[in-house]
């Protein structure tokens, strides 16, 4: 049954995407045979009113009839350029979490199961909602901390998500195995293992402890750092189901007018946002991945602060020196030594030549060079080179991605701010500080400690490795001698598993013609 109630739900999305235009907006004339004639027939299913609407904003309709599972999955798709595309991606970025709101009393009901005591003797005061998303909403209260009354938000699950998004996961798992076995040319992109990691993010979003210990990661990494903060947790009335954190009054970064109105140096405030990103990226290694300006703040003073850290990004050292010797690379023109560092990653395979690929940098970078700085766009010349890297056969990394995107949206907020922000002037003191850092006496010292630990870590496992090496050389002597065997229940196994996949093509076959069906008698 879990299997048919996936394909009906699989339908029931279909459906709605073609009749809200979804389908019917996306470019479909260059297609041809049975994906022109599916396309034409979106079209002509889809409803009337829907004609006169963009492609966002049919896409945001459809979202919100599917419901919060379809949200999520958009927002996460929206980082994955690389499955979606560019433009789908732009348009799923756009897609608002807003929810209707739940009663209180459920709110109230939920905590008391998490925390295990009353809302009266956690808060002396708790206000009725004052925004909801797709798998919380947000309280206003009030708490004792430090002997004195501290406004705090309170933002907890909505009832019964949990058991929505798991039924809606079992449908994104089904679509994925089928596009994977039906569809070869998408293999390439793993849908399933995209679903994986759509599912291991939904279920790190649902447990607020976690977004809890983000947020006091953050905390640490930033509390020296200057005009950026963010939020204080209160961990004693946090729980997988509730998060209790410091109230942030201010001005949301999206209310450009509202800024300007309060005094702030917006041209100031810009450069701020993008030194704060940047310094999270190269000196943490862990960054807010949703830097929307709804999700940023204003306080009185001119500190930035962060909110919402459900989507968070890490990249690792290699990474990180990654980044930072491109972008100094091309800003000094050196593309040899672009070209040499992605080899030096692994980044692009050994057998291309390092010379044809410093020409193809070369070809991105020599153009930026004749324009004025404010006019160049970094978030634009990483898009072009993961671009140009795909032709060198550099593997899909989906953090690098991540990254790109956040970078987007942190410099188109930074340039509505300030229309002639200078991306480069901004980036310039924390990038070479980075590499003098990373690459100067410190790194080196750095370096050699972490590669003096790995040593002893290795010297520790040597006894195991040599017991494990041992043990594989006399099966593989086994197995030279009698053959590879499998055990009876193996066989079975496998046997299951083919047969369940035949049945798996028919039964969608079924589905298919019954929605043929369907779609030819709502003719």
């Amino acid at each position: 049954m879990g299997t048919v109630g996936a394909y009906l739900r699989l339908l029931r999305a279909g459906w709605i995407l073609v009749r809200e235009g979804v389908v019917a907006a996306l470019p479909g004339e260059h297609l041809t045979g049975m994906p022109e004639f599916g396309w034409r027939l979106a079209k002509l299913l889809s409803r009337r009113r829907a004609g006169g609407r963009d492609r966002p904003e049919r896409l945001s309709i459809a979202v919100e009839r599917l419901g919060p599972s379809y949200v999520k999955l958009g927002q996460f798709l929206a980082t994955r350029p690389d499955v979606v595309g560019q433009t789908m991606a732009r348009d799923l970025a756009l897609l608002q979490d807003r929810m209707e709101t739940f009663p209180e009393a459920q709110a109230r009901a939920a905590i008391t199961e998490s925390l295990g005591a009353p809302v009266q003797s956690l808060y002396l005061e708790f206000s009725e909602p004052v925004a909801a998303a797709s798998i919380a909403q947000v309280h206003r209260a009030q708490i004792v901390r430090d002997g004195k009354a501290e406004t705090v938000a309170v933002k907890v699950i909505r009832p019964g998500v949990r058991r929505r998004f798991y039924n809606d996961l079992e449908s994104f798992f089904l679509a994925a195995r089928l596009q994977e076995r039906f569809i070869a040319s998408s293999r390439r992109l793993r849908p399933v293992q995209v679903a994986q990691t759509l599912a291991q993010t939904t279920r790190i979003e649902m447990d607020l402890r976690l977004e809890a210990a983000a947020i006091s990661e953050m905390n640490e990494n930033t509390k020296n750092d200057p005009g950026f903060r963010v939020p204080w947790v209160d961990w004693q009335r946090t729980g997988r189901d509730v998060i209790t954190l410091q109230w942030v009054d201010g001005i949301k970064m999206s209310d450009v007018e509202g800024l300007r109105a309060a005094g702030h140096d917006l041209k100031s405030l810009a450069v701020t946002l993008i030194q704060s990103f940047l310094r999270h990226t190269l000196r943490d290694g862990f960054f807010h991945a949703d830097m929307h300006p709804g999700n940023l703040f204003v306080e009185e003073d001119g500190t930035i602060v962060a909110v919402d850290f459900g989507i968070m990004g890490r990249i690792g050292k290699k990474e990180r020196r990654f980044l930072a010797e491109i972008l100094y690379g091309f800003i000094t023109r050196d593309f040899r030594r672009v070209a040499e560092v992605h080899f030096e990653a692994g980044y692009v395979p050994a057998h291309h030549d390092v010379a044809a690929f410093a020409q193809a940098l070369r070809a991105i970078g020599e153009p930026i060079h004749g324009q004025p700085a404010e006019t160049i766009s970094m978030a634009k010349l990483l898009t072009l080179l993961f671009e140009v890297t795909e032709l060198f056969d550099m593997q899909t990394r989906p953090e690098l991605l991540l990254l790109q995107k956040t970078m987007v949206v942190v410099e188109g907020v930074s340039r509505t701010l300030d229309p002639n922000f200078n991306m480069w002037r901004a980036a310039e003191p924390v990038v070479s500080q980075y590499l003098r850092d990373s690459l100067g006496p410190r790194g080196l010292i750095t370096d050699a400690r972490d590669g003096l630990n790995a040593l002893v870590v290795l010297a520790r496992q040597m006894p195991e490795l040599a017991s494990r090496t041992e043990r594989l050389s006399r099966e593989m002597g086994v197995m030279a001698e009698r053959g590879l065997r499998f055990d009876p229940e193996t066989a079975e196994a496998i046997g299951c598993a083919e047969a369940r996949y035949t049945r798996l093509g028919r039964l969608a076959l079924w589905f298919i013609a019954l929605a043929l069906l369907l779609i030819a008698w709502q003719l």
